[in-house]
């Protein structure tokens, strides 16, 4: 059984900062890499961040600089600290695998709302 409750979504102003959090259950939090996805309204979900088991990292370009990624194995959490939001951040952001793994299970989301 897969499990992904992601939280701490909200409304910002530019500027503000949130972190996210979410907890994993299951098998493939343990083993594999995890990263933060998000998806604007009209647009594809995207990748914003990612983090080995071992704790090596990589962003997108869009949030490098401003956004940091986390794990807590022994908890089961992966955490992202958001900091000097902008507007085009706002966004459903969502936790998973990286890369998805064949069945897909998505959690509900949180959602940011960065406003100008």
């Amino acid at each position: 059984q897969v499990q992904l409750v992601e939280s701490g979504g909200g409304l910002v102003q530019a500027g503000g900062s949130l972190t996210l959090s979410c907890a994993a259950s299951g098998s493939r939090f343990s083993i594999n890499a995890m990263g933060w996805y998000r998806q604007a309204p009209g647009k594809q979900r995207e990748l914003v961040a990612r983090i080995t088991r071992g704790g090596i990292t990589n962003y997108a370009d869009s949030v490098k600089g401003r956004f940091t990624i986390s794990r807590d194995n022994a908890k089961n959490m992966v955490y992202l600290q958001m900091n000097r939001l902008k507007p085009e951040d706002t966004a459903v952001y969502y936790c998973n695998n990286f890369p998805l793994l064949t069945p897909t299970y998505w959690g509900q989301g949180t959602q940011v709302t960065v406003s100008s």
